[in-house]
C-alpha cells in the first residue's frame, strides 16, 4: 500500500489558513482586550501636594460597551484608584448615537471620582448635543467648554482647563484659522505663569499651539493610535493628520509642554484596529525635575 503524502500546495494552504486564523483571533482579541497604561509625569512646577495625584483618561469611547453597562471599563477605572477621571472627547459616536449609554457610564464613573469632560468632533456633529450635555451635568460631570477650574490639594493648587472641539466653531478649517483661534482661547483660559496647567483637548494635531501657549501638560485623543500600528513605524492613519501621523499615541514633548495622546477605547469610521489595543491611560503626577 502506498503511503499518502500531502502535496506541497496542501501544506502551504494549511499554513496560510492557520496564519490567517491566528491573525483574525489576535485582531478580535486586540479590539476587545481593554488595557490600563500608566504614564508618569514629573516636573518641577507640579506642587508637592500633587505628587502621586492620579488622573484616569477615557478618550474616544464612541458609545462602545465593555461588559454590560460598561461594567469592565468601570471596574478597571475603579481599580486604578484615580483622584479624577477626565473624558477627552468622542464619548458618543455621531453615526450610531446612544445618549443613554453615555450618560449611564458618566453616572457610574462619577461615583468613582470627580469627572471632567471636553467635547470631540463627534459631539460637534451631534444634533442631540444639548440633551447629552444636560444629562452629563445632571450626572455630576464638570463640563470644561472653553473654561478652566482650579484643583486644590492640601492647600496647593493646579489648573485644569478644557477646550471645546474646534468643529463647534469652524468646520473644515479651509483657511487654517484653527491654530490661531486655539491660541487666543488659551491666552484667556489659564494663567500658565503662576499655576501648573493641565489642558484637556481632543485634538493632538494642535500640539504646537498648546506648546506656544506654555501649557504644562496636554491630555488628548482623536488619533485612535493611528488605527493600524505597524512595527517600528507606528500608526498608519489618523483624522486631521492623514497617513503616518506625527501624534498617534504616547508621550510627546515640545519646549516645556508634554502631551499624552491616548489610543482611545472605541472605534468609529474604521471599525477595526490592528496591533493597537484600546486603553485607559492613568497619568500620575510627581513633583521634581
Amino acid at each position: 500500500m502506498k503511503k499518502w503524502k500531502p502535496r506541497k500546495g496542501t501544506i502551504k494552504l494549511c499554513i496560510l489558513s492557520a496564519v490567517l486564523l491566528t491573525v483574525i483571533i489576535w485582531t478580535i482579541w486586540g479590539n476587545t482586550a481593554l488595557m490600563v497604561n500608566t504614564v508618569t509625569v514629573t516636573a518641577g512646577r507640579i506642587p508637592v501636594a500633587f505628587s502621586g495625584f492620579r488622573i484616569a483618561q477615557v478618550s474616544d469611547l464612541h458609545n462602545a460597551e465593555f461588559g454590560e453597562n460598561n461594567a469592565r471599563l468601570l471596574e478597571l477605572l475603579s481599580e486604578s484608584g484615580p483622584d479624577i477621571i477626565v473624558i477627552t472627547g468622542d464619548l458618543v459616536d455621531s453615526g450610531h448615537t446612544d445618549i443613554d449609554i453615555a450618560i449611564r457610564f458618566a453616572e457610574e464613573a462619577a461615583r468613582i471620582a470627580p469627572v471632567y469632560y471636553v467635547t470631540g468632533n463627534h459631539e460637534a456633529r451631534l444634533s442631540q448635543y444639548d440633551r447629552l450635555r444636560n444629562g452629563l451635568e445632571a450626572a455630576g460631570v464638570s463640563m470644561l467648554e472653553d473654561r478652566a477650574v482650579e484643583l486644590e490639594r492640601d492647600g496647593e493648587k493646579i489648573t485644569l482647563a478644557g477646550l471645546s472641539d474646534p468643529d463647534f466653531t469652524v468646520r473644515g478649517d479651509i483657511f487654517g484659522e484653527i491654530p490661531a483661534m486655539v491660541s487666543t482661547k488659551l491666552e484667556s483660559l489659564a494663567d500658565t505663569e503662576s499655576s501648573y496647567t493641565i489642558l484637556l483637548s481632543h485634538r493632538p494635531e494642535l500640539f504646537e499651539s498648546y506648546a506656544s501657549s506654555s501649557i504644562d501638560l496636554v491630555l488628548s485623543g482623536h488619533a485612535h493610535g493611528g488605527q493600524f500600528r505597524l512595527p517600528f513605524i507606528g500608526g498608519l492613519v489618523a483624522p486631521n493628520q492623514g497617513l503616518f501621523p506625527k501624534y498617534d499615541a504616547g508621550v510627546y514633548m515640545e519646549s516645556s509642554t508634554q502631551m499624552v495622546v491616548s489610543r482611545g477605547i472605541g472605534n468609529s469610521i474604521i471599525p477595526v484596529r490592528f496591533n493597537n489595543r484600546p486603553e485607559i491611560v492613568i497619568v500620575e503626577l510627581f513633583a521634581g525635575q
